[in-house]
């Protein structure tokens, strides 16, 4: 039997993205994030969770998508990294899956360039395509290197 990986899917847009549930702490909905001037666009803000302090990190600035309409409260995934804790500000959470390991197809050259560096592999449920995100490297390619470039 193949190696089965477990996926917490969640929503940008008309999309459907996933990331490994061994990599996701929570996920909350409309935590309160305080802008920081001078933060890298991809930064939304720093959120308080319980005490600790997380930055939060906008995935459709990320991913270079339109901006979300208002009225509709954002979902938070928080995610440890050895940078410290991470809110993955996405559209929607949706559930949590089981697929095949040997499931996943590598991202086609046809996807644009900054969402080909942050995808692991795409896998088709039932009738959706769902894009594993690399975790570190949207974290990663989020803040280190576009910090560093300001």
């Amino acid at each position: 039997m193949a190696d089965m990986l477990q996926l917490c899917t969640f929503t940008l847009g008309d999309r459907l993205f996933a990331l490994p549930v061994s990599e996701v702490r929570e996920v909350v909905r409309g935590l309160e994030v305080t802008e920081v001037p001078l933060a890298p666009e991809v930064v939304r803000g720093l959120a308080n969770l319980r005490g600790q302090i997380a930055t939060a990190v906008d995935l459709r600035r990320r991913l270079e998508m339109e901006p979300r309409q208002g009225g509709v409260a954002d979902v938070n995934i928080v995610v440890d990294v050895p940078e410290g804790l991470i809110c993955l500000i996405v559209d929607d959470i949706g559930d949590v899956i089981d697929v095949p390991a040997d499931s996943l197809s590598r991202p086609p050259d046809t996807l644009r360039p900054t969402l080909r560096e942050l995808v692991k592999g795409i896998c088709r449920v039932d009738d959706s395509l769902v894009l594993l995100l690399d975790t570190s490297r949207a974290v990663d390619a989020g803040l280190t290197r576009r910090a560093a470039a300001t």
